[in-house]
């Protein structure tokens, strides 16, 4: 009985450390979104609109409207973001802390990102 005790410990050990969390799949470089070291988006900034592009072509983008940012695609709002939560139809969808654990990126880009791949429009 007393060996089994630590054979499943440093089991249960290997085991945790095989299922801890990685870092994040995309990586925020300059204006360049990464993933591992090959750009796959790229990032415009216009004021305070952020747009997100792939292969040149616009994907979606984050307009400031009043206090929020809203998340679009060709015009029509998918997402809202305010006070660190994303929300779809004024429901809550997800957290920007959800969205940076697989965008290393700041909030907003971080956040539609987030939007553009729940809806298929990336990757």
């Amino acid at each position: 009985m007393s060996v089994k005790l630590p054979v499943l410990a440093a089991l249960a050990l290997v085991l945790s450390a095989g299922t801890a969390a990685a870092g994040p799949d995309y990586v925020c470089k300059g204006d360049r979104v990464e993933k591992g070291g090959s750009t796959q988006f790229t990032v415009r900034r216009s004021g305070s609109e952020v747009t997100i592009e792939k292969g040149g072509s616009t994907k979606g983008k984050a307009v400031k409207r009043g206090s929020k940012m809203e998340v679009e695609v060709g015009g029509s709002t998918k997402a809202t973001i305010a006070n660190g939560k994303i929300e779809k139809g004024g429901a809550s969808w997800s957290t920007v802390s959800d969205a940076q654990r697989k965008f290393d990126c700041d909030d907003t880009v971080a956040a539609t990102l987030w939007v553009l791949f729940q809806i298929n429009v990336l990757p």
